[in-house]
């Protein structure tokens, strides 16, 4: 599927690929997904693609984003769209596919491989498109749940389907070393409580 000589380049669909991992159960360490694709060719470029709530005082992505943003990956944000439908109810949009779609096409031209990150059956006539340019395109998502993740027309586009199920043992974060992190937090937590009492 892969060949070492190929320039990889990686596009993250950031919210999808969150409600894939959550949907298995599962954690993904950014470092091992950086180790795992650059393992198997030349990694040109890694993007990642979320829509961010920007009056919120505090963001739960923020401290994944400011970590991505230092460690090899190429973060596109853009703020989310608020609005209310037509029975009043407050809805909030946040979609990157244009951003994706538009920086893949550009990339297309300086790589071998494309690695889509995404079960988004939107993405089938991007897909189509860079193939029509003679590029390789994997799309990574998953067949495990019900529903699957992945739009049909999107898998079979694809030159290559890769199951997230089977990649996380490789890009996966080990349960005990997010409860290891947890008690630590919650250590340095009463220390700084233990100070601001003296």
């Amino acid at each position: 599927m892969f060949d070492p000589r190929e320039k990889i380049a990686l596009f993250i669909d950031g919210a999808n690929l969150y409600a894939t991992a959550k949907s298995l159960g599962a954690d993904i360490d950014y470092k091992r997904l950086l180790q795992e694709f650059r393992s198997k060719g030349y990694l040109l470029r890694c993007y990642y693609y979320t829509a961010l709530v920007e009056d919120q005082e505090y963001s739960s992505i923020r401290p994944l984003i400011d970590w991505l943003d230092y460690n090899g990956y190429k973060v596109v944000t853009k703020p989310v769209k608020e609005f209310y439908d037509s029975t009043g109810r407050r809805k909030i949009k946040g979609n990157m596919d244009i951003e994706l779609a538009v920086d893949a096409m550009e990339l297309s031209d300086q790589c071998d491989h494309i690695v889509l990150f995404s079960g988004d059956g939107d993405f089938r006539r991007l897909v189509e498109a860079i193939q029509r340019k003679g590029r390789k395109v994997s799309v990574v998502s998953t067949l495990q749940t019900q529903p699957p993740m992945i739009a049909d027309e999107l898998r079979r586009q694809a030159d290559h389907f890769i199951d997230l199920a089977t990649l996380m043992p490789k890009i996966g974060r080990d349960p005990s070393e997010r409860a290891a992190r947890q008690a630590e937090r919650a250590q340095q937590q009463e220390e700084d409580y233990d100070e601001y009492e003296d």
